[in-house]
């Protein structure tokens, strides 16, 4: 019983220790070749608008009854729309896209300045500060490069996200390994 247990529990592990290497690899390449992965990312948010439209259209077929659904069918047409033209005209999509991140950033980096002074009696609140001004600089860092920096910005930052995600599960798979077997450290020791 204990067994077949520890096979699952490594079967598990392997599996999570694999995606965590597969994930790694491809945010090096997504960081390797930065306008390439801008444009797969710019592309997968346009097919997801256009499925999310037609999930939306779906909806307001099925609920018309219960109102709105002019709103609705304007709403689901908005998206197919948008997805569409990001779909149709990629490097006008990654500009867009490049200058919202930007905007974005410039946002919540304000947000967190004002939430890091409404909290500062409280201890550790410099964390706050310290990270709605990094984010205010990221953002101020987009915004004046722009149009420059979008060609390689998007992928890149994917590219560090779907990196470091890899080795988080790699780290944690080895974690979990050396855990599920104390009685192979046990014996290992002696």
């Amino acid at each position: 019983m204990t067994t077949n247990v520890s096979r699952d529990i490594n079967k598990n592990v392997n599996g999570a220790l694999i995606t965590g290497v597969l994930l790694s690899i491809a945010g090096v390449i997504a960081i390797a070749v930065p306008n390439i992965s801008t444009i797969f990312a710019e592309t997968w948010i346009a097919v997801i608008l256009i499925f999310a439209g037609f999930t939306k259209l779906v909806y307001a077929t099925q609920t018309r009854d219960r109102g709105g659904f002019i709103w609705k069918i304007l709403l689901s047409a908005l998206y197919i729309a948008t997805g569409i033209m990001l779909f149709v005209y990629p490097f006008t999509g990654v500009l867009t896209l490049t200058l919202l991140l930007g905007s974005f950033l410039l946002t919540e980096g304000t947000f967190e300045l004002i939430l890091a002074f409404q909290l500062r009696p409280q201890d550790n609140w410099t964390w706050i500060l310290a990270d709605g001004i990094i984010t205010l600089v990221l953002g101020g860092m987009i915004w004046f490069q722009w149009p420059f920096n979008a060609p390689w910005l998007l992928g890149t930052l994917v590219g560090v996200s779907i990196l470091f995600t890899g080795i988080s599960r790699v780290m944690l798979a080895l974690n979990a390994r050396s855990t599920s077997n104390p009685t192979n450290e046990a014996t290992n020791a002696t």
